[in-house]
């Protein structure tokens, strides 16, 4: 049985779209991209509006001091490497997007389901993203933060500001990869270090006015281990796992595979360090220390309104950082979804399905709880869309030395890959058994769910293929 390498799979499908963003093609060496705009796009995506929002969200759950500082560097560190070595390499090979390739693997009908499912969490995550840069924008107009327990809107002016807010950002997700790199590029310099600005300003709030004051009021004053009331107690392994996989759906569920397709190198996954290391650990932390200044003035205020507690350190420049960090997130995510949602609408254009995800995004943000329980959200999505990734992998780097058929649907016909629809099913329902009755928290089923995964494909596979054996061709 022949096992087809998909770089030598460069046509175009029936029906394909337009070739400006290559959704049904290999992206051409014309079009590949260099280093400098990945570091742009990592460090502009990655230290956003919501790392205002997570940040202050650790603190509320009651991690220590330790728990942050080295459960941030270790998890990052395994973010970064699961980039590189599981994400980038098929990405480089085979220069198409995650969900052309699904498309191929697991057959039109499954591949419907699944970027369905994909494209909602897409949007709702950028719908957090667009709800953090209205808490700046509305600060103007007097409106009405919502709180940390609120799950509806609060007010007309969220709705409307989040409506205006949601709309720009669409439009500029819709102009494609260049138009979302370009603005990334542009922004993320300034935006980072008005982060570090806000973090260094509120030491000296906190009583730290030299590198001694520094561990002593981290641990007695910012990240005490108590946490507020009504809120879960989280440990340093909440930390760690948060770390690594709150971009789950992105290197180990395989999403980038649309955006490292158009990197010269699998190497420039580690551009993704750029992300981590300064949103994920500088940002996450300086926004800790922002809300830990609001608590110290009132201890009531448990609020998570990043615009107003940017704006409490940096005045005016803090705010224009949160608009435009909710910015550079929210665009590559909508872009994200409107890929997904590309095959339920063949025959409309990128541009009016990335608008249309857009609004579903917009809709989304006028729910406050979609920032206030984003630690769980974030959980949820990489959990559900992991599987897929896993069957990715697994695809081209395993089923080839197992003398299986990489690519089933393509080669079969076959409208769904039951290998591959038994491997997500299953595999969410094994975690949920896990959670519900095994006592596992959300935040670890990860782990074992990649291998019940891996276990669940490959045994298909095996099966599958070897009932359709006569009807593959050698």
């Amino acid at each position: 049985m022949e096992n087809r390498s998909v770089v030598a799979e460069n046509k175009p499908s029936p029906g394909g779209s337009a070739a400006d963003e290559f959704e049904r093609e290999s992206v051409p060496e014309s079009r590949l991209k260099g280093l400098r705009s990945y570091i742009g796009m990592f460090a502009g995506e990655h230290a956003a509006g919501t790392e205002f929002a997570i940040g202050p969200l650790f603190v509320a759950h009651g991690v220590t001091a330790f728990d942050v500082l080295v459960g941030l560097l270790l998890g990052n560190f395994m973010a970064v490497l699961s980039w590189r070595f599981l994400c980038a390499p098929i990405a480089v090979r085979v220069r198409q997007t995650m969900y052309y390739q699904l498309e191929r693997i697991c057959g039109v009908r499954l591949v419907t389901v699944y970027n369905l499912a994909n494209g909602l969490m897409f949007c709702f995550l950028a719908g957090a993203m667009i709800a953090v840069s209205a808490t700046a924008v509305g600060i103007p107009f007097k409106m009405k933060m919502p709180g940390l327990n609120d799950w509806l809107p609060n007010s007309i002016g969220w709705i409307v500001v989040v409506l205006v807010v949601g709309l720009v950002i669409s439009i500029v997700a819709a102009r494609g990869y260049d138009a979302v790199a370009r603005f990334a590029n542009i922004a993320s310099p300034w935006m980072v270090l008005v982060f570090l600005a806000c973090g260094i300003a509120a030491l000296p709030r906190l009583g730290i006015h030299s590198p001694a004051d520094f561990w002593p009021v981290a641990k007695s004053v910012v990240w005490t281990g108590v946490p507020i009331e009504g809120q879960a107690q989280y440990s340093f392994w909440h930390v760690f796992c948060f770390a690594w996989f709150c971009n789950l759906a992105m290197h180990v569920g395989m999403a980038d595979l649309s955006i490292f397709r158009y990197a010269r190198k699998a190497s420039y996954g580690f551009a993704s360090a750029a992300g981590m290391y300064v949103g994920h650990y500088m940002a996450w932390i300086s926004a800790a220390l922002l809300f830990a200044v609001q608590l110290q003035a009132d201890p009531s205020n448990t609020t998570v309104a990043p615009g107003p507690m940017a704006v409490g350190i940096a005045g005016w420049a803090g705010a224009a950082c949160v608009i435009i960090a909710g910015w550079t997130t929210a665009n590559p995510t909508i872009y994200r979804a409107g890929l997904a949602f590309q095959i339920l609408f063949r025959n409309w254009s990128r541009f009016r399905v990335t608008l249309i995800a857009g609004a579903v995004a917009t809709f989304g943000a006028m729910f406050p709880a979609l920032v206030m329980k984003l630690l769980d959200f974030v959980a949820l999505y990489g959990l559900i869309l992991m599987p897929m990734g896993t069957v990715i992998f697994l695809d081209y780097w395993v089923l080839p030395k197992l003398r299986l058929t990489s690519f089933y649907a393509e080669r079969t016909g076959v409208a769904t890959n039951w290998a591959a629809a038994a491997a997500w099913i299953l595999t969410l329902g094994f975690c949920l058994a896990l959670l519900l009755l095994g006592g596992i928290e959300k935040f670890f089923l990860f782990i074992p769910g990649w291998f019940i995964a891996a276990a669940l494909y490959i045994a298909g596979s095996m099966i599958i293929q070897k009932r359709a054996y006569r009807r593959i061709e050698p």
